[in-house]
């Protein structure tokens, strides 16, 4: 498999995690700004995005989509719970929640603290809302869903990493930066981490 992605994106880091606690081998291919706009790579995603997973099925698109692909590609190892089950739902729902009600205001309040301060409070603030909402599901265990770690935990936990990882550091709520230490400490995050940053 090959995972396409652009310097200092990101969402690419939650392929790179997934294959790694998979334990699944991975090419990662790195393009410019300038080629991710080609012909070439808007035939793989048509806004030019990235990630993009290629398997010998075609490109796949939308990380959280490839996180899930790929952990049902292996059900043994546990990355997701069974189908039908409630925890499988409770998967999705974390794995939807990130890139949706956690990602779009950091990424806002981290644009605007200079420019517009106002506006990034205000980001800030549903940052904050966010993250308690992550923080009471947690309710101290070490996992969002059912006791284990999950694509739930590569979604949220990349996401809420990310303040740290792009030198905005001050963005991250205290409540959950407990989870994001733990989760950084394991050796499949650290293995993408570094593959990611080379």
């Amino acid at each position: 498999m090959r995972v396409i992605h652009r310097e200092h994106a990101g969402r690419p880091i939650r392929v790179a995690w997934t294959l790694e606690e998979l334990g699944e081998p991975y090419e990662l291919t790195t393009m410019t700004r300038e080629e991710s706009r080609a012909a070439e790579h808007l035939a793989r995603h048509p806004l030019g995005r990235v990630p993009v997973l290629e398997s010998d099925e075609g490109f796949l698109f939308e990380s959280a989509a490839i996180c899930l692909y790929l952990a049902d590609l292996h059900p043994d190892a546990g990355l997701v719970p069974e189908v039908g089950t409630h925890d499988r739902a409770l998967v999705y729902q974390w794995t939807v929640f990130s890139p949706a009600e956690i990602e779009p205001p950091l990424i806002e309040a981290a644009m605007y603290t200079e420019k517009d301060p106002e506006r990034a409070a205000i980001a800030r603030g549903r940052v904050d809302a966010a993250a308690r909402a992550v923080v009471d599901a947690l309710d101290g265990n070490e996992f969002l869903v059912g006791g284990r770690f999950t694509i739930a935990d590569v979604l949220v936990g990349s996401t809420l990493s990310w303040p740290a990882r792009a030198g905005h550091a001050e963005l991250l709520p205290d409540g959950v930066k407990d989870y994001i230490e733990r989760l950084s400490r394991r050796p499949a995050y650290q293995r993408a981490d570094a593959r990611m940053s080379s």
